[in-house]
């Protein structure tokens, strides 16, 4: 395809000009062009121009016009899971990029539990709007991500284990598929792109909006322990502790555990910096007593360099993870495995422990299964649920280790093959290429879901990004 020239975009910046003579088109050193940078810095994304969507109409005829001119259309909004838009990886010079951040309404009806949500909010937002309510939505690990990104994925976080996945409450979106099309799309209207949106990323069109049920829960018990990891022997102890005690948790229950790398900055608590440690992660929505004497055993392990487990609000979930907030390069690795026995324990001690030489910022086994586990209301194209852990290591591109950084995350989830399912989570794939992205699901799903993807988009508008396609 040719690179598109500033006339060829001319008829899409006159559709995208506002009465007033404004545009939400930018061009390479245009203002706003810069907001195509992802949180993940390390990913280069530089496409031909970005669209500023402002409206469902805005990403409908950026998609019209694409399609007619034969161009393609990457979507993003904090840019936490980008792939990259560069000539190593998708031909850049063809490539529209619609940035979804100004699209940040949420609106909640507390008569039916809804939120309704423009498609660049981010969690943090719904979770502040719905508090007073006594209401919450199912979020991930970090509050800062797209709300939109993280449900198309499936969604798993701190309550999965007791609700399930963040897209399974979900009651309706609002779609742009390859011809611009704008479509409203639930389990009984246009029921198959329901089904494929609820897992299949990007492949099926740009989402502009969604409607999704939300919990009576203005609370939960739980957060996180650290303690130190500087000594092999205990390191091991407190692994293989959590291994054990993981394994017959109650649905109300959800837990990971972690082993950190943390550097010595001042957003990092002194007690973390600069040194090794473990932290426990642990939520439960039980009673406080049941919750807190669940929870004993680990607090039982030895004295913690902070203890950050009792009552929270729900406004406070993204303490669990403490995940970071500001952007940075970052490689990330992860699988999914189908049982943790002492042996892969031992496998991620040895790789990720005291003496291992790993510089990984965070190694995390997180404990899978409860209601995650179980067939949803509505079927979706969510193919891994069948898991009963996941591992994810992550480290920063410093210079001084950048390239040692992704081969010994790979090394480390090449140690635990033995107990890998061979899958990913669609919301954990971004680092692998087009090939290993199809791991995300099962034959069956990849098929139906690229065959969704011919119907609906037969142009190949959406051939870019997190997608599945022939």
């Amino acid at each position: 395809m040719s690179t598109p020239t500033v006339n060829d975009l001319a008829e899409l910046r006159e559709h995208l000009t506002r009465p007033d003579g404004t545009t939400v088109l930018a061009l390479p050193g245009d203002p706003g062009y810069a907001v195509a940078t992802p949180w993940n810095v390390a990913k280069t994304v530089t496409p031909q121009a970005v669209v500023l969507a402002e409206t469902a109409e805005d990403i409908s005829r950026t998609v019209a016009f694409a399609t007619d001119q034969g161009l393609r259309v990457a979507v993003q909004c904090t840019g936490h899971g980008a792939t990259g838009l560069t000539a190593q990886d998708v031909e850049k010079a063809d490539v529209l990029l619609v940035h979804t951040g100004r699209m940040n309404d949420v609106q909640i009806d507390p008569q039916t539990r809804t939120a309704r949500l423009g498609a660049g909010v981010i969690w943090q937002q719904v979770i502040e709007a719905a508090a007073p309510y006594g209401l919450a939505p199912i979020v991930g690990s970090a509050p800062g991500v797209g709300a939109v990104g993280f449900l198309t994925g499936g969604g798993i976080g701190p309550l999965s284990r007791t609700y399930g996945l963040a897209s399974d409450l979900v009651r309706a979106f609002e779609l742009v598929t390859g011809n611009g099309e704008l479509r409203r799309v639930t389990a009984t209207e246009n029921p198959e792109l329901f089904w494929g949106l609820r897992g299949g990323k990007a492949t099926l069109g740009i989402v502009t909006a969604v409607e999704l049920e939300l919990l009576p829960l203005s609370g939960f018990y739980g957060g996180a322990i650290y303690l130190d990891a500087g000594d092999a022997e205990v390191t091991g102890r407190v692994l293989h502790a959590w291994r054990a005690w993981s394994l017959n948790l109650p649905e109300h229950a959800n837990t990971s555990i972690a082993i950190f790398q943390l550097p010595p900055l001042p957003a990092v608590p002194p007690p973390l910096a600069g040194r090794m440690t473990v932290g426990i992660r642990y939520t439960s929505t039980a009673p406080e007593p049941e919750a807190a004497e669940l929870f004993a055993p680990m607090r039982a392990l030895g004295t913690p360099l902070i203890d950050a487990v009792g009552p929270m609000p729900f406004a406070a979930i993204g303490a669990v993870h403490a995940d970071p907030v500001d952007p940075m390069p970052v490689a990330e690795e992860a699988t999914l495995l189908s049982e943790l026995p002492t042996e892969a324990v031992d496998e991620i001690l040895r790789v990720t422990g005291p003496g291992s030489g790993s510089v990984q910022l965070v190694a995390e086994i997180r404990r899978l299964g409860g209601v995650l586990a179980k067939e949803p209301e509505h079927a979706d194209a969510f193919s891994h649920r069948e898991a009963g852990y996941s591992f994810f290591a992550a480290g920063v591109l410093a210079p001084e280790i950048a390239a040692i950084v992704k081969p010994q995350a790979q090394a480390m989830t090449a140690a635990l093959a033995r107990w890998s399912t061979g899958g990913f989570m669609p919301n954990f794939s971004s680092d692998l290429t087009a090939a290993e992205r199809v791991s995300s699901y099962d034959e069956s799903t990849r098929k139906r879901l690229a065959d969704l993807a011919d119907s609906y988009d037969p142009a190949g508008t959406f051939r870019v990004g997190q997608v599945v396609r022939h």
